[in-house]
C-alpha cells in the first residue's frame, strides 16, 4: 500500500509539474530564455529578428517534462520578433500573448528596455486607432484604414489638429504601421513627453485592388488593372480626392498644406514622392523612407519618367514649397545607391532635405526609429 501511495503521489507531481505555467521569453540582465512544451515533438528550434543573414535556426534542447527550451545572451535594446519550428511547421509560442502581424504571418514579440526602445512600449497616456471606412470614388470601392487621434482629442472639442498620413510598404496593409511599426506607441510616448505636436496619424492601405486587409475575409474589387504601376497611381490620386477630403470632413484638422505631413516605407516612400510629383503643394513635410527618386515598381518600367520629367517634378515641389523634406535609409538596404541618388539630385536642384543614414537594411528596425526620429521635426 505504501508503494502504491507513493507511486500515486510521484505520478500527481509529475503531472503537476507539466501543468505549471511556462515563462518564454525569460528576460533577465544577460540572458534570454525561450521555453515551449511540445510532447510529441522530436525536434524544436528557433528564428529570430537579430540572427543574421544567413544564420539557421537555433537548436532547443528537451528536458525531462518534455519542455524545450534555449538560452540566448542579451540583446540590445529594441523590440524583436521570433518564431518556433516544431518538425517542420512554424508555430508561436503559446505563452507568449504579444503578437504582431506582417501580411499573413503572425510573430512573437518582445522588448528589450533601454533608451532606443523606450517609445515601442506602451506610454502612461495613450490615444485611440479606429477602423475607418470611407468611399474611394478613384478607385471604385469602399475601403478601409486606420487612424490614430491623440490622447485628449475627445475632449479638446475645439482644438484642430494637424495629420500625419504615414504609408506602409509591399506585402504591407492599413495595420501594417500600427502592428509592425508600433506607430500607436511611438505617438503617444513622443506626444507625452512633449516632443511631438499631438496630431492624428493616417494609416491607409496603399493596394489599390484591397478593400483591406486580406485577414478580414473581405474580397477584393474586381479590376481590370493589372500594372502595379498604374495602381500605385490610383492609390496616390485617391489619397488627394478620397481620403484627405474625408479626414478633414470627419476630424477637425488644420485642412491646409501646414497642417499636413506624408511618409512612408518601401513602396510606401515610393507613394509618398509620387504624390508631391503629381500634387506638389498638399504638404509641408514631405519624409519618404528607403526610397529613391523613382518610386518603386516606376523605374524600368512602362510608366517610368526620364530625367527632364523628373527634374520637372523636383522644381514642381520646390516652386511649391515645403518646411521639412527628410529622406531615411539604411546603408545595407537594397535602395541604399537609390537613396543617395536622390539625395544628390535634391542637393542640386538646391532642395533643402536631410539625408538620415542608418545602419542596417530594409527592415522595420530602422522604419520604426525612423518614425521615432522624425516625428518631433513635424510641425514645428
Amino acid at each position: 500500500m505504501a508503494l502504491i501511495f507513493a507511486v500515486a503521489v510521484s505520478a500527481q507531481e509529475i503531472a503537476n509539474t507539466r501543468r505549471a505555467r511556462i515563462v518564454s521569453p525569460e528576460i533577465t540582465a544577460d540572458s534570454i530564455t525561450f521555453r515551449m512544451r511540445a510532447d510529441y515533438a522530436t525536434t524544436v528550434s528557433l528564428t529570430g529578428s537579430w540572427q543574421g543573414r544567413g544564420e539557421g535556426p537555433i537548436a532547443m534542447q528537451r528536458d525531462n517534462n518534455l519542455v524545450w527550451s534555449v538560452r540566448i545572451p542579451t540583446l540590445q535594446p529594441d523590440l524583436y520578433y521570433y518564431t518556433f519550428n516544431v518538425d517542420g511547421t512554424s508555430v508561436c509560442d503559446p505563452a507568449n500573448p504579444s503578437l504582431n502581424r506582417d501580411g499573413a504571418t503572425y510573430r512573437n514579440i518582445f522588448i528589450i528596455d533601454g533608451a532606443y526602445s523606450a517609445d515601442f512600449k506602451e506610454a502612461p497616456v495613450r490615444g485611440n486607432v479606429s477602423a475607418v471606412w470611407y468611399d474611394s470614388p478613384t478607385i471604385g470601392a469602399q475601403r478601409k484604414m486606420m487612424v490614430y487621434t491623440p490622447a485628449g482629442y475627445e475632449k479638446n472639442t475645439k482644438t484642430r489638429y494637424p495629420v500625419l498620413y504615414l504609408l506602409h510598404g509591399g506585402g504591407g496593409d492599413e495595420e501594417a504601421w500600427s502592428s509592425m511599426g508600433r506607430a500607436t506607441q511611438i505617438m503617444d510616448n513622443l506626444i507625452a513627453q512633449g516632443k511631438a505636436v499631438p496630431m492624428i496619424v493616417v494609416m491607409p492601405n496603399g493596394n489599390a485592388n484591397q478593400r483591406c486587409a486580406t485577414i478580414n475575409d473581405i474580397p477584393g474589387e474586381p479590376s481590370s488593372i493589372l500594372n502595379n504601376d498604374m495602381q500605385s497611381d490610383m492609390y496616390v490620386t485617391s489619397l488627394i480626392k478620397d481620403i484627405i477630403p474625408y479626414i478633414d470632413s470627419h476630424y477637425r484638422t488644420i485642412a491646409k498644406k501646414d497642417g499636413r505631413a506624408i511618409s512612408g516605407l518601401s513602396m510606401g516612400g515610393g507613394h509618398t514622392i509620387r504624390t508631391n510629383y503629381l500634387f506638389p503643394g498638399y504638404f509641408s513635410y514631405i519624409c519618404p523612407q528607403s526610397t529613391g527618386a523613382h518610386p518603386h515598381n516606376q523605374k524600368n518600367s512602362a510608366y517610368a519618367f526620364d530625367e527632364n520629367t523628373l527634374s520637372n517634378y523636383l522644381e514642381g515641389i520646390k516652386k511649391a514649397g515645403y518646411k521639412l523634406f527628410w529622406l531615411g535609409c539604411g546603408d545595407a538596404d537594397p535602395w541604399f545607391s537609390e537613396a543617395q541618388e536622390f539625395d544628390r539630385l535634391l542637393t542640386q536642384h538646391g532642395m533643402p532635405h536631410t539625408f538620415y543614414v542608418t545602419g542596417g537594411g530594409h527592415e522595420w528596425k530602422n522604419w520604426r526609429h525612423y518614425l521615432d526620429t522624425f516625428a518631433p521635426l513635424l510641425f514645428k
